[in-house]
């Protein structure tokens, strides 16, 4: 499998931390739909990452339908989200809530990054950075110590996404071991585990 994209960005990483923990060898050819806009294209015609190519050729984009087939053919009864029923339901809920604040988070890296300073819009910024942090909020409230995960008493992807969600939120300058220290130590202890800790951008 080629796993195109770079780990800097929370899709590909949740894509590269989920190949990890199912034990799937890949390669990845880590290049950003910003700088290498025509190599992504050829892959995904959105432009985006990441993409998958399977060994057959089949290309997958888009990191939750990525994710979706490999839980279906490599994860099984060991599925990083569950099949079926509450259990199901309870990691596609927090996956959403930190899929949602990573969308956030970027929508005010590209404000800030992207548009002149003298079109930057710092409420919006503030706005999309609040809306994270209110999610984040939600996850940091679920976290109960001495417990290693966050659901299930197992890695799943509710651990995966609040992991790349809570990166995201200290590389754009959130201080969350002072903010959200219960979700900021779960990620420095997820952060142990090889699936982790081999994705390090």
């Amino acid at each position: 499998m080629l796993l195109i994209g770079v780990n800097r960005s929370p899709y590909t990483r949740r894509v590269a931390i989920t190949l990890d923990a199912y034990g799937i060898a890949y390669r990845q050819e880590a290049v950003s739909g910003f700088g290498n806009r025509t190599e992504v294209r050829a892959a995904n015609p959105l432009g985006r990452i990441p993409a998958l190519v399977l060994d057959d050729g089949e290309v997958l984009v888009d990191s939750a339908a990525i994710i979706d087939h490999l839980d279906e053919v490599h994860g099984r009864e060991r599925a990083l989200t569950p099949a079926a029923g509450a259990d199901r339901r309870a990691v596609l809920r927090v996956a959403a809530l930190m899929m949602g604040a990573c969308d956030k988070l970027l929508a005010a890296a590209y404000e800030r990054n992207h548009h002149p300073p003298e079109k930057v819009h710092q409420p919006w910024m503030d706005d999309c950075i609040a809306q994270a942090t209110h999610a984040l909020g939600a996850v940091d409230a679920m976290i109960e110590t001495p417990r290693r995960y966050l659901l299930l008493d197992r890695l799943t992807q509710a651990d995966v996404t609040a992991f790349i969600a809570e990166r995201l939120a200290r590389g754009l300058g959130v201080d969350m071991s002072a903010r959200l220290p219960r979700l900021h130590a779960h990620a420095m202890t997820l952060l142990e585990e090889e699936p982790f800790r081999a994705t390090e951008p």
